[in-house]
Parts: C-alpha cells; structure tokens; sequence
C-alpha cells in the first residue's frame, strides 16, 4: 500500500470549515493531514466552531474525504474505497469505518464508503453526494467545491482552496 509521501505535481490540500458568529469561516489545514486521519480529526475538534466543524480533504485527482466532527461524534466519507490501495488516508478512513479493503480483483469500480447521509441536514442528500462522488469528470477538488457550493460556504471555501495551493 504504497505512497507514503504526496506527488508534487498534485493537487492536495485539507480545509476546515467551521460557523462563527452565523457564518461560514474556511482556513487551511498543514498538508501533512491529507495523509493522516486521526491528526485530521484532532485538527478538527481544535477548531473553535459554534457547531458542528467539516473537513474537506482532496488528494491530488484520485480521491477525497469529508469529515464532520460535533463533539464526540466524528462521521467520515470516503470517495473511492480503491484509493485505500495507493493512500494512507484512504486507507486509515476505511479502517475508521471498519470497511475492508477491496481486494484487487474488485478494484474495477469506483465506489464511496462511509456516511453518504453525512450533510444531509445541510441541504446535501445521499443521492446528490453519491452521484458527485462518483462523477469521474470531476477531479476531487471539483467535487469538494460543488459541495461547499450546495452546502453554502462557496466563498470562503475557495479562499482557503487558493490559499493552500498558493
């Protein structure tokens, strides 16, 4: 389960995504926390929020994963069970859900795993997540900015997108 560093021609970034004072606040999180899930929702739950707190990490054009930490509840999604072959993170959010990894005879299909229900309060449903996760034309931080845009912190998502990327 090979790489352990990020592809420097890749676009990886994480985003956390928090409410204060009634609106949606974006800011960056350090890129080492693309490949290390518990770092993430430790990041997470540092963050002052007035509820619930939302992780948006893209690793380059093969995955992504949505995290939502409110108090001691932590939900995670993944896009694509079969990046767990190739990425820490994949690889630790499956074993967060207690999914195995595919074997590689079954890696023909690009299949999410976790809470598709996960911002379904927000105004995203299953459906719609499903259908955005498996879009193949969209690259992992399309798909990211699609769901900031439908869940509301378009703006601010985009601001801390292009602060990470420089």
């Amino acid at each position: 389960m090979g790489k352990t560093m990020t592809d420097v021609d890749t676009l990886d970034f994480a985003i956390v995504v928090y409410r204060e004072e009634d609106r949606w606040e974006a800011e960056m999180l350090p890129v080492a926390l693309t490949s290390d899930l518990d770092g993430l929702i430790h990041a997470l739950r540092q963050t002052p929020s007035m509820g619930t707190t939302i992780g948006m990490v893209a690793v380059g054009d093969d995955f992504f994963v949505a995290l939502r930490v409110f108090g001691e509840q932590v939900d995670v999604f993944l896009s694509d069970v079969t990046a767990a072959w190739e990425w820490p993170l994949a690889q630790q959010a499956l074993e967060y859900l207690e999914v195995p990894v595919p074997e590689e005879e079954e890696l023909d299909s690009v299949l999410p795993a976790g809470d598709l229900s996960i911002f379904a309060d927000l105004g995203l449903d299953e459906m719609e997540l499903g259908a955005l996760s498996g879009d193949l034309d969209l690259l992992p931080d399309e798909v990211l900015s699609s769901i900031a845009a439908r869940l509301g912190f378009s703006q601010p998502f985009e601001r801390a997108v292009d602060a990470a990327i420089g």
